[in-house]
Formats: C-alpha cells, structure tokens, sequence
C-alpha cells in the first residue's frame, strides 16, 4: 500500500485514539506535566480572553480539525470520541448519550471554535454541569455558525442556568434555538427581561415551565409578546404550583391578556406578585384582574402593581371588598383626584410611626414588643403577606393601607421577610 494513502475506516479509531496520547514534538500546548496536575483558576465567561483560545491564534486556524480536536482531549485529559471526529464536516452533529461529562465537553468547545460547518448540536444527557456549560458559552462568543444547541438533561444546576441566563441577555452569537428541558431542576430566580422573544418565545418558555418544580421568581417585563403571551402565562397559572413572583411589565398586555391571566389567577395558590405595569390595561381589565383573586379562597397575592391604571372611585369601592377576603393583598394603582383623594392624602400626614410609637408609650411597652404580638410565632421577622394582614386586622393602631405600605418600607429585607430588628 502507497505511505500516502488514508488508513482503513477499521483502524481509524484505534488510531485516534494512540494519537490522542502520543507526545509529539507538534502538539499546540506544553506536555511537561500531565493535564490532571495542572490547576487553574476557574475563568467567567464575561473575560475577554477564554482557556478556549489557543495560543498559537495563527497555527489553529491553520491546524485541522481533526489534530486541533486530538490536542485538545489530550490538554483536558479525556478520551476522543471518534464520532465527532467522524462526522465533523457535517451540519447537524448528534452526541447525545455519549457521557462526555464537562471535560469532554470542553474539548469538543475548544474544536468548535474554529469550525465552520456544524450548524446544530446535540448535547442532550452528557452530565456537562457548570463547567461544561461555561465551556459551550465561550465557544458560542467567537462561533457564529452554530444556531441550534440542545443541552437538555444535563445537571445544570443554579450557576449553570445563571451562565446561561446571562449569556442570554448579552449575547450576539448566531444561535437562534436553545433547547432546556424541564430536568435541569435547580433554578430558582429566572431573570429574561429585555430580549424581545415576543410571541414564539413566551409561548416556548410557557410549555417548559407547565411541568417546572423549582422556578420561583421570574421577570419576563419588555419582551412584548402581547395578548398571546399572557394566553400561555395564564395556562401555566392554573397549573404550575411553585411560581411566587412574575414581572410582565411592558408587554403590549391589553385587557384582552388581562382576561386570560386573570383566569390562571382564580386557580393559582403560590403566587404572591404580580407586575403588569406599562401595559395598556385600563380600568376593565383591573377590574377582571382583582375579582379573579376575590373568587381564589386560597391565593396567596400580596401585591399587583398595575400603578399605570387610571381608576374611578367605584373600583376603590370593589377593591374594597377584595380586600376584606384578601386582607393581606396590596393593589398598586393610579387614581383621579377628587376631594376623596385630597381627605386620604390629609389622613397620610400622620406618620404610621408616630402613631404607634404614640401607643406603646401610653402603654409603658417598646415597641419592638408590639410588631412581635402580632407575629402568632413571637419571632422578629415575618413574611410580608402576614404581616399587612395583621396590621390591617389589629385594632391598637387605626392605619390605612397606604400607611401599612410606608411601615413595609421602612422594615421590608430583600428576601420578602419584614424585621423588627432595626427598632430594638
């Protein structure tokens, strides 16, 4: 056999992979240690320069794929997988299943770098975690070929879904399908504000979260997906039984959205926030919105801020009545001025502390003591829900809601808890 012909595809791996190990006086990187000693700080992905770039920039582009990829498992320590080697010029790359774990991902990240063929990639089931995940979102700012990434089932955890959440925010990559199935459970704050997925997207993001376990908070506001966005979100109300705090704001939600949130409202029993400033609401759609909630015997909403609203002196009148089934719910809204309004802004001269500072010194308590009675537990924090409900209900200290929400203000901790700390 001719020195210059190709190998038989029968020896083709085992080749691979003896290259993989082999030293050779050509290799990209320095081979003094055994990549398992070396111990590097782990990088963020915001870092201008990633361990993805090679050193030689000019000999990378210049290397083949193939030895560019053997150089790699060779850096990070891990077997190659002759499928990828195999099919590298192909557009839609399938490594599903493969157990590559975030090392392997990484070489794979390091090739894909500088390739221009593959456009989808399947990762789906690889344990790839956090590193794994930082890998792919370096190769993903200097790739721009790549538009399709499954990384479901993956162990992704909190800081992996955060990467990816940031990397969603910023990113001016080409990829335009990202696929994370409802496995990668962890998550808990998702922030995707500001990145105009409009319709399609809502709706994508609506059918993963129908079966999520773990989401409590997510923002959503300035992506303008409209009535049937809110149809979705409305869906995932009634069912989804972990959701605590939703922001929709500024999403082109008319009174139409309203209807079909408000739907999801009179069944949910977790969720304790939701904003729908900066939508074209008016005072129908609030009114659809607060009797929804009057008609849930077991929600758990202690704000809506629709403060954007205009509303008449007849909707106070029903807020009213939502109110004394709901004692802990706070609606944020804008009024007309009337003489009403002037007598309630008169009222609100009185500061709620130099109220019950005045009741605690008639009384010889401190008034650390009086904020602790009305916790049932006796403890120095309670959640803000229960505390505007017994201060509503108590009747040491006449306050109106407007005055409980300056006394949240003055005690509220970012975690949604009010503490009487402060005041000993």
């Amino acid at each position: 056999m001719d020195n210059d012909e190709p190998l038989e595809d029968e020896t083709k791996d085992e080749t691979e992979t003896e290259l993989a190990a082999q030293s050779s006086d050509d290799m990209l990187y320095c081979e003094a240690e055994a990549p398992t000693t070396v111990v590097k700080e782990k990088p963020t992905w915001e870092d201008s320069e990633t361990d993805l770039e090679i050193e030689d920039t000019e000999r990378s582009f210049t290397t083949g794929q193939r030895e560019l990829y053997l150089e790699a498992c060779k850096l990070v320590g891990v077997v190659p997988v002759s499928y990828f080697i195999r099919n590298m010029e192909e557009p839609y790359m399938n490594l599903s299943h493969h157990g590559l774990g975030p090392m392997g991902t990484k070489a794979i990240a390091i090739a894909l770098v500088s390739n221009t063929a593959i456009i989808g990639l399947e990762l789906e089931d690889n344990c790839i975690m956090e590193e794994g995940v930082l890998s792919l979102v370096e190769m993903l700012h200097e790739n721009y070929y790549l538009q399709e990434l499954n990384i479901s089932d993956n162990d992704l955890g909190l800081e992996g879904a955060k990467i990816i959440a940031d990397f969603l925010q910023r990113s001016i990559s080409s990829l335009w399908k990202l696929k994370l199935s409802a496995l990668n459970v962890g998550l808990q704050s998702l922030d995707l504000s500001w990145n105009h997925f409009h319709i399609q997207g809502a709706m994508a993001l609506c059918s993963g979260l129908r079966t999520n376990v773990t989401l409590k908070k997510l923002n959503l506001s300035m992506n303008g997906f409209g009535n049937e966005g809110a149809q979705a979100l409305g869906e995932v109300l009634k069912l989804n039984s972990c959701l605590t705090h939703v922001d929709v704001s500024g999403n082109d939600i008319s009174n139409e959205g309203a209807s079909k949130l408000s739907r999801g409202l009179e069944y949910n029993e977790t969720l304790q926030e939701l904003k729908l400033f900066l939508n074209p609401i008016t005072m129908d759609g609030a009114v659809l919105l607060i009797l929804s909630i009057k008609r849930n015997p077991k929600s758990k909403m202690e704000e809506l801020d629709i403060s954007n609203v205009l509303v008449t002196e007849q909707f106070t009148k029903t807020l009213d009545g939502v109110y004394a089934v709901h004692p802990q719910l706070n609606v944020l809204y804008d009024t007309v001025k009337s003489l009403s309004g002037k007598k309630q802004a008169l009222s609100l001269r009185t500061k709620p502390m130099k109220l019950i500072q005045s009741y605690v010194d008639q009384h010889k308590i401190r008034i650390v003591d009086f904020f602790k009675s009305l916790n049932p537990t006796g403890a120095m924090e309670m959640p803000v829900g229960e505390f505007r409900r017994a201060m509503i209900q108590q009747n040491k200290v006449p306050l109106n809601r407007n005055q409980v929400g300056e006394l949240i203000k003055k005690l509220e901790e970012p975690k949604g808890m009010v503490n009487f700390s402060s005041l000993l």
